[in-house]
């Protein structure tokens, strides 16, 4: 695959012949962590994410949001910096080099803001949800959808520029569904990839005869209302409580 990697005493990591110390532990989800590496050759820092592969599926899977960052060159769009796949006894890993952010997600500005009691000023919300449009935008061109966007999903930069991230659920966004099997296939991976306080109504009941797009990653909800204890609204329009 065109990737390397090995571990000593020192953590030392080697990815793609150059060679990252590592710093420290950022974060762990239910299948993957999240790791602070320096690259020896140029000082700068990076997240590692370990995706846990426990068979075939998990690791085509890890391989699918690999293949999905490098479709995208674009400044709303996390970069993938290189990658490579590890045997670990009877499991793999899939490792992701990717660029540290270190102001962290959008979720992580709406928290603090909320814990000062303090909103964003209308012309920053504007900038941050233009830059998500312009991310999402560049990935409805290339014909697929991002599926689970979120304010977790979304780091912010230095100057407030947003970078879509997290693209594992990503698939192309134009789905025809015909017949009751299809729609509850559709609807069993909507369960397991998008998360249920963002998913698109759509996505929970999915017709025996219906076209599931790209529109799931744009629908607006009653925010703060919610229907049968289902999603209330997606990321831009949750957001329009943090306007000054």
């Amino acid at each position: 695959m065109g990737a390397s990697l090995c571990i000593c005493s020192r953590g030392v990591i080697t990815i793609e012949n150059k060679r990252y110390l590592f710093v420290e532990k950022l974060g762990e989800g239910g299948f993957s962590y999240v790791d602070l590496v320096e690259g020896v050759h140029d000082g700068h820092f990076y997240a590692l994410k370990r995706i846990l592969c426990h068979d075939r599926e998990d690791r085509k899977e890890a391989l699918h949001e690999v293949e999905m960052h490098r479709m995208f060159n674009h400044p709303n769009i996390l970069r993938l910096v290189g990658h490579c796949m590890i045997e670990k006894g009877p499991k793999w890993e899939a490792w992701l080099l990717l660029p540290y952010v270190k102001r962290g997600t959008l979720w992580n500005k709406v928290e603090a803001l909320r814990d000062k009691c303090e909103f964003l000023p209308e012309e920053k919300i504007l900038h941050i949800l233009h830059g998500i449009c312009l991310g999402l935008k560049a990935i409805h061109d290339q014909n697929y959808a991002h599926r689970d966007l979120k304010p977790t999903n979304v780091l912010l930069e230095g100057d407030d520029r947003p970078l879509l991230m997290d693209l594992g659920s990503m698939n192309h966004a134009r789905i025809e569904v015909s017949g009751t099997r299809q729609a509850m296939s559709v609807q069993d991976w909507a369960a397991q990839r998008c998360t249920i306080s963002y998913r698109a109504p759509e996505l929970f009941n999915v017709e025996s005869n219906c076209v599931i797009d790209e529109r799931t990653d744009i629908w607006l909800g009653q925010y703060g209302k919610c229907k049968n204890n289902r999603s209330t609204g997606n990321m831009l329009w949750g957001l329009k409580k943090f306007v000054m």
